[in-house]
This record gives structure tokens, C-alpha cells and sequence, in this order.
């Protein structure tokens, strides 16, 4: 009787304890991020929403707020002066990639020499894309990839040999071909608006909170959700299965060889079982 509530006690404490998401809190293998996500008091300007949970040091937040950054030495300038309107968004895009740890459910393997893992297709908010857009459509560029293709010949990007500098709005006529084009489908465009739960925002106030954490749960249990074929699982009984599910199957096996004395069969036996108080 006693073994049998010893296990009930342990079957309790095991449904409790909390299943750590290979999803979620956590950094890509990339060039310049941390191992795993932690407080970070001194990040510069921008990336400052993240200083409570970041992938990001405070250098790499410094210099992504660079003309020239040692970062991967892009130059934002590579067309003429970029407006400050508009840089400030390829400045919050590099913080949101460097510094954010809610990028799980979107990390891909990466075929280049320099990182082992991207992201690919994050689901942007319509706010971000749209805005992002709009500041820099009078902006010019000559390539629609920023990831590849440039000429590296002084260690800086150029622009390729016989490209022309084009303002945005030509080379990328909607906010979607924008967001989705130019770091070769990082970004996916949405319909959803900020504060809605399914896309990812870049600007977020970070007094309210980082809106992001609950959107990589939600897609991170869609992923699981389609992988295993259980579109009709809430994300709550999903997980909740999930909890209570392992210990059940860890204990069975104890279970199944405590057998009361008497309890009958083709001999069956008591076995004892010693629980040594610390």
C-alpha cells in the first residue's frame, strides 16, 4: 500500500514538471550568436527590447547600428546614402535576427561556410513589412538578393559589375517582395496584425512585454501539431498529453512488478521495494 502512494506521489510530481521545447528559448548556430539566450543589461539603442532574454552581446548590438559593420562588413550605402528613416529598419531587422530568441520555429539548416543554421520564412506582422516599405520605397539599390551576389573585392559589398541602382519601388514593387525577397525568404509577408498571436513583430515595447514569445509557442506546437498528423489537438491538450504521458510510461514498469502479497496468479509473490528517506 505504502509503494503504491509512493508511485502515485511521483507519477504527481512527474505530470508537473515542466517539458523543455527544443523550439523555443533558443539561439541558431550562426556567426555571431550566443550558445543560448540570457539577460544582456547593455544593449545599444535599438536592440534594447531584448536586453532581458537576447541571443545577442552588446557589441553585436553596437554594431548593428553601424554604417560599416564588422558584423559581416555590408554597406548599407552601397547605392548612395541610405535616409535614416529607412535604415532604421534594417537596423531593427538585424536586431530582431541577432539579438531575438523566439526564432525557433523558423531555424533551417544553413549551405553557407560562415553559419550553420538560418531562419527561413518567419512569419512578419503586415505592419512591419508594409512600414518597412513604405520609408524605404524612394531609396535605390541594384539587387533585388541582398544575401548573394555582390562584388567582394575590396572586402565591402558592391554592387555587381553592369547593375544599375534602381529606387525600391522598382526593384521591389509591394512590401511583400520586399520582406520576402531580399534575405532570400527569411521573412514570409502576413496578413496578421501586430498583438494577434501569429506573426513576429520586429518593433515591439518591450514594457508590455516581448509579443514574440507567444507567437513561437503557438508555431511551435503547429509544427509539432502537423508532424504528427494531430491538427485537431488544442495546443493546451497537446501539451498536456505530452506531460503526463512520458512519466506514466517511465513508471509502468515499476508499477507492473509491485504486486501485493495475495493478489493471486501462477504463483505470483510479493517483491519488495525499499524507499530510503533522505
Amino acid at each position: 500500500m505504502a509503494v503504491g502512494q509512493v508511485l502515485l506521489v511521483l507519477l504527481a510530481a512527474c505530470a508537473v514538471m515542466p517539458v523543455k521545447d527544443p523550439l523555443l528559448n533558443i539561439c541558431m548556430d550562426a556567426k555571431h550568436h550566443k550558445t543560448k539566450p540570457g539577460p544582456e543589461d547593455m544593449l545599444h539603442d535599438q536592440c534594447a527590447p531584448w536586453k532581458d532574454n537576447a541571443c545577442c552581446t552588446a557589441n553585436t548590438s553596437l554594431e548593428a547600428h553601424k554604417d560599416q559593420s564588422n558584423l559581416y562588413n555590408f554597406n548599407w550605402n552601397h547605392c548612395g546614402l541610405m535616409p535614416p528613416k529607412c535604415k532604421h529598419h534594417f537596423i531593427q531587422d538585424t536586431c530582431l535576427y541577432e539579438c531575438s530568441p523566439n526564432l525557433g520555429p523558423w531555424i533551417d539548416q544553413a549551405d553557407s561556410s560562415w553559419r550553420r543554421e538560418r531562419i527561413l520564412h518567419v512569419p512578419l506582422c503586415k505592419e512591419d513589412c508594409d512600414e518597412w516599405w513604405e520609408d524605404c520605397k524612394d531609396y535605390v539599390t541594384c539587387k533585388e538578393n541582398w544575401h548573394k551576389g555582390w562584388n567582394w573585392a575590396t572586402g565591402t559589398n558592391r554592387c555587381p559589375w553592369g547593375s544599375m541602382c534602381r529606387p525600391f519601388s522598382h526593384v521591389f514593387p509591394r512590401p511583400k517582395d520586399l520582406c520576402e525577397k531580399i534575405w532570400s525568404n527569411s521573412y514570409k509577408y502576413t496578413t496578421e496584425h501586430r498583438g494577434s498571436g501569429r506573426c513576429i513583430q520586429m518593433w515591439f515595447d518591450p514594457a508590455q512585454g516581448n509579443p514574440n514569445v507567444a507567437v513561437a509557442k503557438y508555431y511551435a506546437w503547429k509544427k509539432r501539431s502537423s508532424s504528427a498528423q494531430m491538427e485537431n489537438v488544442t495546443p493546451e491538450t497537446n501539451k498536456a498529453v505530452g506531460v503526463l504521458l512520458w512519466p506514466a510510461l517511465v513508471l509502468l514498469p515499476l508499477a507492473l512488478v509491485v504486486v501485493p502479497e495475495g493478489a493471486g496468479g501462477c504463483g505470483s509473490q510479493w517483491m519488495g521495494v525499499h524507499v530510503i528517506a533522505p
